[in-house]
């Protein structure tokens, strides 16, 4: 079974950094996209930073700049480094991984990890 675990999330200053992780345990024969979403509280969760096979990137307008999505397939690990944090960077922050894992021609559904606090004060 395909397990995603996240860690890095702590409170920090406005304007400081951190470095999310997300390791990956279990098999996937497909993958379709990976990347970071985050939920805070009151308003829907939203994608981040997405990262696609070839290491194309797509970036939130709200993140474009600050925000930086890689992995290391080595390691069976994805991060994202977040530079210049604003308060309204304050969030749950999940892993996803979208991707088959019967088989490389089967259905894609979505793995998420258990999430990591960020928070960011003023």
């Amino acid at each position: 079974q395909v397990q995603l675990v996240e860690s890095g999330g702590t409170l920090v200053q406005a304007g400081g950094s951190l470095r999310l992780s997300c390791a990956r345990s279990g098999t996937i024969f497909r993958t379709e996209s990976m990347g970071w979403y985050r939920q805070a509280p009151g308003k829907q969760r939203e994608s981040v930073a997405i990262i696609n096979t070839g290491g194309f990137t797509v970036y939130a307008d709200s993140v474009k700049g600050r925000f930086t999505i890689s992995r290391d397939n080595a390691k069976n690990t994805m991060y994202l480094q977040m530079d210049a944090l604003k308060p309204e960077d304050t969030a749950v922050y999940y892993c996803n991984v979208r991707g088959a894992t019967i088989a490389s021609w089967g259905p894609a559904r979505d793995y998420w990890g258990q999430g990591t606090q960020v928070t960011v004060s003023s």
